[in-house]
């Protein structure tokens, strides 16, 4: 993710309810498309993930990627844990990769698929009338969200907010040419 208004925009609504989440000063702004699990030179247990699950991954998705596109995006909404803006899926281009994805491998996940951008996780409990409020009073994003690459990205679990370090990354507009990049350019 790096267009500038966006970027801006994150960090805006991040200062507004600063006062109830925690910093992420590390973790930069995504979308999650999938969870892979942990990465591991074989599988042995059910949230492993091998090199060859990575790789089947990367081979379907460059039978299916597409082309880069844009994402509607929604004013702040809440999760119990989390403040975060909601991303829109109205082609099916998300939920098509989630697919070719969980073809290959088994995602790593207690709860339903929301596609979303987290603003921060909650510092202490909050009342659910006052997120509501406070994210209430919060606009919607200026632009949509434009996708040209999918980043396979990974992160120390340890660390809570701790930065995401993208491992690999297909540009949308190249896919049928096999063309993927290595990146260390985070997402």
């Amino acid at each position: 993710m790096d267009d500038p208004a966006l970027l801006d925009y994150i960090a805006s609504v991040q200062r507004r309810l600063a006062d109830l989440l925690h910093p992420m000063a590390q973790r930069q702004p995504h979308l999650t498309v999938f969870v892979c699990g942990f990465e591991q030179p074989s599988r042995i247990w059910d949230d492993d993930f091998s090199q060859a699950q990575f790789q089947a991954q990367i081979l379907a998705l460059h039978r299916t990627c597409g082309t880069s596109f844009a994402l509607p995006l929604t004013a702040p909404d809440s999760f119990a844990s989390a403040a975060f803006v909601t991303v829109g899926d109205p082609q099916g281009r998300l939920a098509a990769w989630r697919e070719v994805l969980g073809s290959e491998s088994r995602e790593v996940r207690q709860a339903a698929y929301v596609p979303h951008i987290t603003l921060g996780l909650y510092r202490r409990r909050v009342s659910a009338e006052i997120v509501r409020q406070r994210v209430g009073e919060v606009e919607a994003p200026p632009a949509p969200l434009r996708v040209d690459s999918l980043h396979y990205a990974t992160f120390d679990a340890r660390l809570q907010s701790g930065p995401l370090e993208s491992r690999y990354r297909l540009m949308l507009d190249a896919c049928g040419n096999s063309r993927g990049v290595w990146s260390t350019r985070c997402c």
